[in-house]
This record gives C-alpha cells, structure tokens and sequence, in this order.
C-alpha cells in the first residue's frame, strides 16, 4: 500500500493535514465576500447563473460584502481561534467569480486580504473563463511571500453536462486556463459536483482521471443539492432529477479518490450543508458521519488515493505507480 505521506490517519492527502505538515498549527481558511459579480449572472454570459447556484454565489457565511476586507478577515480570524484554536489563515476569496475586474481592482482587494500579519496564503475562487496572463501574473506575485492557490469551478469534463447545468463554459475553457496558471506556478484546485444530472458513474471517473493527468493540485468534491430559488430547485420540484443518497455519495467518492495521484490535495470531500437554503438531501449537513463512512469504506476495500491511478505513459518507466492494476469495471 501507498502510505499517504502527510497523514497516517487518513487514506487520502486531506488538505487540512497538509497545511498543518507546512506551517506546523492548525490553518484555516477565511472567507470573503467582496462583492464580485459573475459573467453568468449579469448578462454577459447569462443572466440565469448556473443551474445549482443560490444568489449568495455559493457563500453562506455571516458576514458579506457590507463589511471592509479587514473587517471580514479580522471578524474571520477571531472566531476561527475561538472555535477551532487556529494559529494562522488563508484568505479566500469564495463568492461568486474572484477575478472579474480589472487588475487594479484585483490588486488593492487581494492586498487588503493578506496585510494581516497571521494570513499566511491566499485563495482565489473563479471561473476558468475569467483568467489571463494579466491576472495570473498578479496572483503569482504573492507567491514570494504567501501560499497561493487558485480554485477553478470545473464540475465536469463533459460538455455535455456543463451545457446541461449552464456553466456557460467548457471544458477547453478549463484545460487553457490550468495550462496557463501552471506556467506561473501557481498551484490550481478543481472543483467537481458528484452526482450532477444525466452523469454516470463512468462519467464522474472520466473526470477523475482526466484532472490526474492534466496535472491538477487539489481537488474539491461537491454533492449536487438543491438550494433555494435555484434552477435546480425548479428541476428537482418537477421530479426531474435524481439526488444520490449517503451510501451512494461515498461509494463514489471513494471511486474517485482511487484514481487521483496521493500528490493531489483533497480540499473537501463532505459539506456542512446550507441549512438555510437547503431543500435536499437533507443528509448533506450530516459532515463527521459522512466523513466516517469515506475512511470505513476505504478501509473496507483495503484501499487509498492513487491505488487505480496510472501515470500518464511518458512518465510510467520511473514512476511508482508502474505496473498498477487496471480500474474495475462499474455497473
């Protein structure tokens, strides 16, 4: 077996432990709201957003953009050691899209973020259609002094399913935009929804193994649920779509894990679920316990991150996944 080298406890490169393995305390993230629109949501694209997406843009925090950056992150940082007994913090940058403006606006912003003396990183999340050479440049600029990662909404390989939910994107958009942040270093985080409409289980692995082998850093896993005024809502009233249950949420997750390399970081696996807004599955804010069965499951099967995972064939001769077993078939 593979012995994920940042955890023993773990069968998979949890990003928290990571962190933990880099600054040697406890790190958390701090999110910020600063008031971004997005391209999908005032007309440039679209005016309807995607399919899954709530009206906060993805951010159910209790603070929001009425507050200054520094108030956001102080207000952040205080209740982060109140409650968790964190030492140091990553700004990230969560709702809607982090990179639609001008770079001088972008600059002032991600400053405010990182002036606090106990901010050690900064994260930016963005579409991958909302990024360029300008942009990255900004961004790796911080790597000289902070740990830097940008966070691209992917959700799927497929077209097909982006056209599905309305991404407004596809997935050449994300392969340019991974191609140029790897340019500048910077290190790149995927998000992907398990379980989104018309997907197969196959589908969800080809996603899996396409991200390996593109190269990818992280990787952050969302269960597709329905959220309030959501175009999902509409679709999920109307009997339409289909939501995964627990077991078969971590089946899944487990599929996927095994075909990541264990470089890759795994920044979420399981939700907290927005109690506010959500309609279902319910179960979504059951997080320790669905945590639970992830590593009893592993377990279970004798398995970790990276056991199906094969390297790309240039890189299989010196590689220490040469050799591994082929991927079982899924019914």
């Amino acid at each position: 077996m593979i012995i994920i080298k940042n955890s023993a406890a773990k069968r998979y490169n949890q990003y928290s432990r990571h962190l933990q393995d880099i600054f040697n305390c406890k790190v958390y993230k701090i999110t910020i709201d600063a008031g971004f629109s997005c391209p999908n949501r005032d007309g440039k694209i679209s005016k309807n957003g995607c399919i899954f997406c709530d009206t906060g843009g993805s951010f159910s925090q209790a603070h929001s953009n009425l507050f200054s950056i520094e108030k956001q992150v102080e207000t952040g940082i205080s209740r982060l050691k109140s409650r968790f007994g964190a030492k140091n913090f990553i700004s990230y940058f969560q709702a809607f899209t982090n990179t639609y403006a001008p770079v001088e606006i972008l600059k002032d912003l991600y400053d405010r973020a990182v002036s606090h003396p106990e901010v050690v990183g900064l994260s930016i999340g963005t579409r991958p259609d909302c990024i360029d050479e300008e942009k990255l440049d900004l961004i790796s600029s911080y790597q000289k002094n902070k740990l830097v990662w940008i966070e691209y909404g992917l959700q799927s390989v497929h077209n097909k399913t982006l056209e599905l939910i309305n991404r407004g994107h596809t997935f050449e958009d994300f392969a340019v935009a991974v191609e140029m942040a790897q340019k500048y270093n910077i290190k790149i985080c995927a998000h992907v929804i398990i379980g989104l409409p018309g997907e197969t289980g196959k589908d969800l692995l080809q996603t899996a193994k396409t991200l390996a082998d593109m190269g990818i850093d992280g990787v952050k896993l969302h269960l597709l649920c329905v959220l309030k005024d959501t175009g999902l809502e509409n679709l999920y009233r109307q009997g339409k779509i289909n939501l995964l249950s627990m077991e078969e949420y971590v089946e899944t997750a487990c599929n996927f894990l095994e075909l990541l390399p264990s470089s890759v970081t795994i920044h979420r696996i399981a939700g907290n679920g927005l109690k506010k807004l959500l309609i279902a599955p319910q179960w979504l804010g059951e997080k320790f316990k669905v945590l639970n069965l992830i590593d009893r499951e592993l377990e279970k099967r004798d398995s970790f991150q990276g056991k199906y995972y094969i390297a790309p064939a240039s890189d299989l001769k010196n590689s220490m996944f040469a050799g591994r077993k082929a991927i079982p078939e899924l019914e």
